[in-house]
């Protein structure tokens, strides 16, 4: 019986804090909705007057991107602005032909007058951190805009942004992700649907009430003071972004969002590329959660509310703990249920708590709604996405429990970039990519094993009890074993 309890109280705190994580997302629903309603009065630079146009210089960390060098060069080159205010930094830490490929684009780039400049290191210590910290050096830019190599900003990008810094306390303007391959797979569709929940709910909700949130790594501008006064670039997390974002802000500095600016880019498209950045950002923030908790609690200029957001915010990825506990105490949970009569009444009380699911369904529709639209036929199309996404951010779990315990852990790992396809369409190859990861990891085994786990768990739900079976679990197990065998299937016997 002892052992049934372990089980029992595990199960019920695991329960708990998805629930709080739950409300505190409904909480953000609810600021979301307001925001929305606000018409935004933010003070701009005015850029009729040469004065007032400030100096920008965009960064662009790239590492042994082959496949996309060459897109994103001609994109930034695209971007509107003075050209006595503006300088390129490609800080490449490249290792393989791309160095060649990437000095002969920035050349022709430099012929047509733009101020580009290829920055290479000897090494890669601080890796993203690292190269952002080593150009900022020789930046002459008030502001530092960042892309990643598979973003796409839109030729006017810095028209929109860098205006917003007229108030000298906001220390970054933030815009939200667009995919150019959303409907590629199942895959990208069900990262979109879990950044665009990101970046809609999460991102507006913090920020219009003050709440901390976080510079996304790329897509964004720094003005250089602010990293200067944060303790600059750190390359001791997997998530350095989120790191000095919290630096940042504990120090007052405010950021903007910009829902309404979209900045495209591409989603991986194999699922080995998917599991490294998973695994990079669930990492990464438990890393920050370890090394910001304190921080956050005893600063004497943050509020109880943005206490509470904030240390949610940092155990985001600590959810999909919570998640496999639960999922893998659900069967033995099953036969406690049936085997313990006087349980009863604690049991009818956990049934209460599928009401985080409720709240998950409520919030994600607001933001499917706000991208696809209303109406009866969207709301069926959600429906299935939503299952959809669920399902295979359950697979996931085991994959991400363990990411998180690493970092809680203190494990230190290499950060593993996530390889770029340069794909839009489902009949552009990826096959011969050279950055594809060929071994799946040991874990996919254990995923394997957990969908036969689960198939298991659906077949007791016909044999537990004496009233002909018990089937309050069987969804929840059936979604289990669908999320678990499309990771494991698609880890083992496809890239894509």
């Amino acid at each position: 019986m002892v052992l049934e309890y372990i089980v029992i109280i595990i199960y019920s705190i695991s329960l708990l804090l998805i629930l709080m994580y739950a409300i505190a997302q409904l909480n953000l629903l609810f600021n979301y909705l307001k925001a929305r309603k606000k018409k935004d009065t933010s003070e701009k630079l005015d850029f009729s007057n040469p004065k007032e146009i400030p100096f920008v210089t965009i960064q662009l960390p790239v590492y042994n991107e082959l496949y996309v060098m060459k897109r994103l060069l001609k994109n930034i080159a695209k971007i509107e602005y003075p050209l006595d205010k503006l300088e390129i930094q490609v800080l490449d830490d490249s290792t393989d032909e791309s160095v060649e490929t990437t000095a002969k684009h920035i050349k022709e780039i430099q012929d047509k007058g733009i101020d580009i400049q290829h920055i290479r290191r000897t090494n890669r210590q601080g890796f993203k951190a690292g190269a952002l910290k080593e150009g900022l050096k020789i930046a002459k830019g008030e502001f530092i805009a960042i892309f990643d190599a598979d973003f796409l900003p839109q030729k006017d990008w810095l028209l929109l942004t860098v205006p917003y810094f007229k108030n000298e306390n906001i220390g970054v303007v933030q815009t939200r992700w667009g995919h150019i391959n959303r409907n590629y797979s199942t895959l990208t569709k069900i990262q979109a649907f879990a950044l665009d929940a990101h970046f809609t709910l999460e991102q507006v909700g913090r920020n219009s009430k003050g709440h901390f949130i976080n510079f996304n790594g790329t897509a964004g501008v720094w003005r250089k003071e602010c990293i200067y006064d944060a303790g600059n670039w750190e390359g001791d997390t997997l998530t350095e972004d989120l790191d000095l974002s919290y630096r940042a802000q504990l120090k007052n500095w405010e950021f903007k969002y910009l829902e309404h600016v979209e900045t495209p880019a591409e989603l991986p498209v194999i699922i080995s590329a998917a599991r490294s950045q998973q695994f990079r950002w669930n990492k990464g923030g438990a890393e920050n959660f370890q090394k910001m908790m304190k921080r956050v609690i005893k600063s004497d200029n943050v509020s109880l509310k943005t206490k509470i957001h904030s240390l949610l915010h940092l155990l985001n990825s600590s959810m999909f703990t919570c998640i496999f506990l639960v999922a893998v105490l659900s069967i033995p949970m099953l036969y406690i249920k049936n085997e313990y009569e006087h349980l009863k009444i604690y049991f009818y009380v956990m049934s209460f708590f599928v009401v985080s699911s409720l709240i998950f369904f409520i919030c994600y529709w607001h933001m499917y709604k706000n991208i696809y639209g209303g109406g009866f036929k969207n709301f069926i199309k959600y429906i299935g996405a939503f299952f959809t996404f669920f399902s295979i951010a359950m697979g996931f779990s085991l994959h991400n429990t363990i990411a998180v315990l690493e970092g809680h852990l203190g494990k230190k790992s290499e950060f593993v970039r996530t390889p770029k396809f340069n794909i839009k369409t489902i009949k552009d190859g990826w096959k011969n990519n050279k950055y594809i990861k060929k071994k799946p990891s040991i874990h996919v085994v254990l995923e394997g094993i957990l969908a036969i786990y689960f198939v298991f768990g659906m077949y007791s739900a016909f044999v537990v009890g004496n009233q002909g079976g018990d089937f309050g679990l069987f969804p929840f197990h059936f979604m289990l074993f669908v999320g678990f065998s499309y990771v494991f299937f698609k880890s083992v016997f496809s890239k894509a």
